[in-house]
């Protein structure tokens, strides 16, 4: 298997089929896990601290504790996991995750003026929240996120441990993954990509690093993404 960085260019098939492998390790789907707590992700590295990222503009609690958050939007169907840990990597069992973020088109739930002058005030499609199991993980069953002007494609989230906020952050995902979808599959390639902002030029993400990377797989027709957040 060829290995590329996040910016270089990869075809469809391995864009959609690809396994990253990252300076933090290497994905481990659920299936995979044995029962005894395991990292969500193997190697080196998992347990540096999660950097706060702004919550961006768009954040309310729409109170909805679920697991699907798509609401049946059409897009790339992803299966999105969480680990959230101490600085000491032991898993933070019961912590709450609220996660949030824009459809294929870029648009937001329950706010005016989204893309296309659209209102979606009301709705809650791409919200939710989970509690995580004695492993600190928690899954969303979503749609891969597009793109809005002048952002990377990304993911939301708050950890909530005993009713604090601990990290807010922003989970983002390989350049070329998203270059691939983004121009050979429906409803996002109905957008020109000339539009479109990826990481390398994305200040959040940059100030974010590595650490807030997800790390992808595929199973089946359905991406998988993994990430550890680690609270201190």
């Amino acid at each position: 298997m060829t290995h590329r960085s996040e910016q270089g260019r990869a075809t469809r098939r391995e864009a959609l089929g690809m396994i990253a492998v990252t300076a933090s390790g290497v994905f481990v789907a659920a299936s995979m896990r044995p029962a005894a707590a395991q990292p969500l992700i193997s190697g080196a590295g998992v347990c540096r601290l999660m950097p706060q990222t702004t919550a961006g503009p768009f954040y309310f609690d729409p109170q909805l504790r679920r697991s699907d958050i798509a609401e049946g939007r059409p897009g790339v169907p992803l299966t999105a996991r969480f680990q959230i840990v101490g600085a000491d990597c032991r898993p933070l069992g019961g912590a709450r995750l609220d996660i949030w973020h824009c459809d294929a088109q870029g648009v937001y739930s329950g706010y005016r003026g989204q893309p296309g002058g659209l209102d979606t005030r009301g709705q809650t499609f791409m919200r939710g929240t989970q509690f995580a199991d004695a492993d600190g993980i928690v899954s969303f069953s979503t749609i891969y996120p597009g793109w809005y002007p002048g952002r990377t494609p990304h993911i939301h989230f708050s950890a909530i441990v005993e009713d604090r906020a601990q990290v807010t952050g922003q989970m983002f995902f390989p350049d070329a993954l998203s270059r691939e979808i983004y121009s050979s599959v429906s409803p996002y390639r109905d957008r020109p990509l000339s539009g479109a902002v990826f990481n390398d030029r994305d200040g959040i993400a940059q100030r974010a690093g590595r650490t807030a990377l997800a790390e992808m797989a595929r199973a089946g027709q359905r991406l998988q993404s993994a990430l550890v957040i680690a609270i201190g």
